[in-house]
C-alpha cells in the first residue's frame, strides 16, 4: 500500500511545485526534480505502476557493454548487502542510464522487492520514473537519500533509497550504487548510516574500476599513514612511462591540489631522492613529499600489469620518469634521435630543424600523407624539448563532429548548453597549458573555429563557450594535415592569416614508399609487433624485401596492420609470406613469369651485391648507385637472394 493516499500525494507534489506547501525534506534539489517530473516529463504523481523492466535479451546486451564495470563491482555489492541485509535492504547497481545491471537480494524476499520494482533490468531514469534515488544521482551527479514521500510517484512512497554516483578514471559517470528498502522507519535520520555505507561502497567500486582501467599504467597507492598504505590506500594516481599523470581517484583530487588537469609526477611530488622504478620493483613503502604543501604521502608503486599499446617504430618516446634530471633529458632525446639518425636524409633533416626551433615559440606545421607518422614525430619533438614534463594534448580536428569541436577545444562554462556538465569543462587548449597542443588534420577545422583559434594564437587567451572571462594559456602549437593548405587558402576554405600563423616552420614527412630506410622501418615495426605477440618470432628475409618494395598507400599504419596480422596468425617461429593476409600477399607475390637465372649467375650476383653493400656500409642508396640500379630493384634482388644485413644476423 502507498505510504499516503494518492490524492494526498498528488496535492503535496503540486503544492510544493507551486510554493504553497513546504519542500520535501526542505530540499530544493528534490523540488527541482519534482518540477521537472511534472512539467517537463509530464509524469503522473498518482501513478502506482512499477518501473519499466528490460527483456532478458535487452538486459544481456546492456550487461555485455559493462563487463569491466560488473567485474570491478561484484564483491563490493555482496559486501554492502551483507552489512545491511538484516534490515531488509536490497542493493542495486545501474549503468549510466539508470538500468539495473546487477543486484543483491535475499532469496526469500525477492518477491516483495520485485513487486516494488526493485529488480534486475528495471529502469530508473527521471524521464520515466520521476524523482527517486537513482534518477536524482543521474541528474545531479551527487549522492542522495530519497525517503518515502520524497518520491514523485505514489508507487514508490513506501520505499527508501540511498544512492551514490560511480565515476570512471576520466571523470565520466559510469553507474549508480543504490540501497533500497521496502519498509523502513518514517524518520529520515534512520537512513544516515545506510547512506554513508553506500557512499563508501561506491568509492570502493570506483577505485576497483580505476585499477582495472589503468592496468597499463604505473599506479601510486598512497595514504597519509604508513600503516594503511597496504591495508586501505586512499589515494590512487596513474601515470604513464613519461611520468605524465593519466588519472587520479576522487580522494586524490580532494587531498592534492592540481590533479584535475594534465600534470607530471615531478610537479606534484619531490622525487629528487626517490627512484620510482626501484620503488615499484622492490614493492617498498616510501614517503613522497607534496611540493604544494610539504606534507608527506606514504606510497607504494605498482608497475604496469599489461604492456601499453605501442606506437610507430621510429618514435617510441620512452621517458625515464624516475631518473635524475640530466639522465631524463638524455633519455628524452632518444625520442627524436631515432629520426635524427635515420638513414633517410629528409627525415633526419626534419628532426635537425625541429630540434633547432624547439622552444622558440614557433608554430610547426607537419605535412604528409595519412599514416606517415606525423603525430609520432610531434610526440617525439615534445618529449625531447623543455616542455617534456608538461602535457602533450592531441586533437584530431577531423574526427570530432562539427557540433562538438568548439566545446572540445575551448571548453565551456557551467550551464553553457543543454546537456553540459554542471561544473563546466576545460577544453583541450586549456589542458595543454604549459605544454604542447597538437592539432591533427587541421585542414578539416570549420572556418568559424579557425577565427577563434587565430585569437588564441595571437592573444594567448582562450574563452570557454558560454564564459565571460578569457583564460591565459601558454602553449606550443604543432599542426599536421595531409591536405594542401596553400591550395585551400586559394579556394577560400582555409583562412590565409591562420595559415601564415601556423606555418612558422613547415616540415614534409616523406611517404613510406619513398623512404631510403624503408627496410629499417619494416624490421622496427616487426620487432614491436613480434614483442607484443608474446613469443619469439623472426621475419623471413624474402618477405622483408618484398615488404620494402611495396608501395604502401596507407604508409606505416598499413604496414603495422599487415605485420600485426602476420604475427597473430603465425604458427611457427618465422613469419613468412604465407602468414600475410591473402589480399596483401597477392600484391607482394613475385612475378612468376620472370625467367630464373642460372645458379652460377645467382651466386655471382649475390656476391656482387653483398660487396657493394659492404663497401657502402649497407646504405641502400649508395649501394644501388654503385651497382647502377634503382633502390627498388636493389631491394627486390636482396629479397630474391636472401641477403640479410649484419645488424639482422
Amino acid at each position: 500500500m502507498p505510504y499516503v493516499s494518492q490524492t494526498q500525494h498528488i496535492d503535496r507534489v503540486r503544492g510544493a511545485i507551486e510554493g504553497r506547501l513546504p519542500a520535501p525534506a526542505n530540499s530544493s534539489r528534490l523540488v527541482s526534480s519534482w518540477q521537472r517530473s511534472y512539467e517537463q516529463y509530464r509524469l503522473d504523481p498518482g501513478s502506482v505502476i512499477g518501473p519499466r523492466v528490460l527483456t532478458p535479451v535487452e538486459l544481456r546486451e546492456v550487461q555485455g557493454k559493462e563487463e569491466a564495470f560488473l567485474r570491478a563491482s561484484g564483491q563490493c555489492l555482496t559486501r554492502l548487502h551483507d552489512m545491511i541485509r538484516v534490515a531488509d535492504y536490497c542493493v542495486m547497481l545501474t549503468d549510466a542510464h539508470g538500468v539495473t545491471i546487477d543486484y543483491r537480494i535475499d532469496r526469500d524476499r525477492r518477491g516483495d522487492f520485485k513487486h516494488a520494482g526493485l529488480y534486475i533490468g528495471s529502469c530508473w531514469s527521471e524521464r520515466e520514473e520521476g524523482t527517486c534515488g537513482i534518477a536524482s544521482v543521474l541528474t545531479d551527479l551527487a549522492p542522495i537519500t530519497v525517503h518515502k514521500t520524497d518520491h514523485f510517484r505514489a508507487a514508490f512512497t513506501t520505499l527508501t533509497c540511498s544512492a551514490s554516483p560511480i565515476f570512471s578514471p576520466s571523470g565520466e559517470l559510469i553507474g549508480v550504487l543504490d540501497a533500497s528498502a521496502v519498509r523502513s522507519p518514517d524518520n529520515r535520520d534512520s537512513q544516515r548510516l545506510v547512506f554513508q555505507l553506500v557512499r563508501q561502497s561506491a568509492a570502493l567500486i570506483e577505485d576497483g574500476y580505476f585499477l582495472n582501467q589503468t592496468a597499463q599504467h604505473w599506479v601510486i597507492f598512497g595514504h597519509q599513514s604508513r600503516n594503511f598504505v597496504e591495508a586501505q590506500p586512499e589515494v590512487l594516481i596513474a601515470f604513464d612511462e613519461c611520468g605524465n599523470i593519466a588519472a587520479s581517484n576522487r580522494k586524490a583530487q580532494e587531498c592534492i591540489a592540481g590533479l584535475s588537469g594534465p600534470r607530471h609526477v615531478d610537479e606534484i611530488f619531490d622525487t629528487s631522492a626517490v627512484h620510482l622504478h626501484d620503488v615499484a620493483r622492490t614493492d617498498t613503502i616510501v614517503p613522497l613529499r607534496l611540493r604544494a604543501t610539504g606534507a608527506l604521502l606514504y606510497a607504494r608503486i605498482r608497475a604496469p600489469l599489461k604492456r601499453p599499446s605501442r606506437v610507430t617504430p621510429v618514435a617510441t618516446s620512452a621517458n625515464a620518469f624516475n631518473a635524475s634530471s640530466d639522465a631524463r633529458a638524455a633519455t628524452n632525446l632518444d625520442a627524436i634521435s631515432r629520426f635524427l639518425h635515420s638513414r633517410d636524409s629528409r627525415l633526419a633533416r626534419n628532426a635537425e630543424v625541429a630540434l633547432r626551433i624547439a622552444g622558440k615559440h614557433l608554430p610547426i606545421l607537419i605535412l604528409g600523407e595519412t599514416g606517415v607518422g606525423k603525430e609520432v614525430f610531434a610526440q617525439a619533438l615534445h618529449a625531447s624539448g623543455a616542455r617534456r614534463a608538461k602535457p602533450f594534448v592531441a586533437v584530431n580536428c577531423g574526427a570530432i563532429p562539427d557540433s562538438l569541436i568548439e566545446s572540445e577545444l575551448f571548453g565551456y562554462a557551467p550551464g553553457a548548453f543543454t546537456g553540459a556538465r554542471s561544473r563546466g569543462a576545460r577544453g583541450k587548449i586549456a589542458q595543454a597549458n604549459g605544454g604542447t597542443l597538437f592539432l591533427d588534420e587541421i585542414g578539416d577545422m570549420p572556418l568559424n573555429l579557425q577565427t577563434r583559434l587565430l585569437r588564441v594564437l595571437a592573444e594567448g587567451e582562450v574563452l570557454p563557450l558560454g564564459g565571460d572571462a578569457p583564460v591565459r594559456v601558454d602553449i606550443d602549437v604543432i599542426c599536421a594535415t595531409h591536405r594542401d593548405l596553400a591550395r585551400m587558402v586559394d579556394d577560400g576554405t582555409f583562412r590565409e592569416d591562420l595559415y601564415y600563423r601556423l606555418s612558422g616552420a613547415t616540415l614534409h614527412m616523406p611517404p613510406l614508399r619513398e623512404r631510403t630506410d624503408i627496410l629499417d622501418v619494416v624490421h622496427a615495426v616487426f620487432d614491436e609487433e613480434a614483442q607484443s605477440a608474446g613469443h619469439v618470432l623472426t621475419l623471413d628475409a624474402r618477405l622483408a624485401g618484398r615488404l620494402a618494395c611495396f608501395a604502401w598507400p596507407g604508409n606505416i599504419r598499413q604496414l603495422r596492420n599487415v605485420l600485426r596480422y602476420a604475427c597473430a596468425v603465425c604458427d611457427s617461429t618465422r613469419v613468412e609470406l604465407r602468414h600475410v593476409s591473402p589480399d596483401v600477399a597477392a600484391l607482394l607475390a613475385p612475378d612468376e613469369a620472370a625467367p630464373r637465372p642460372a645458379l652460377a649467375s645467382l651466386d655471382d650476383e649475390r656476391a656482387r651485391i653483398v660487396d657493394a653493400l659492404t663497401r657502402n656500409h649497407w646504405r641502400p642508396n649508395a649501394a644501388a648507385e654503385a651497382l647502377g640500379m634503382s633502390r627498388a630493384t636493389l631491394y627486390r634482388r636482396i629479397a630474391k637472394l636472401g641477403i640479410v644485413g649484419p645488424h639482422r644476423v
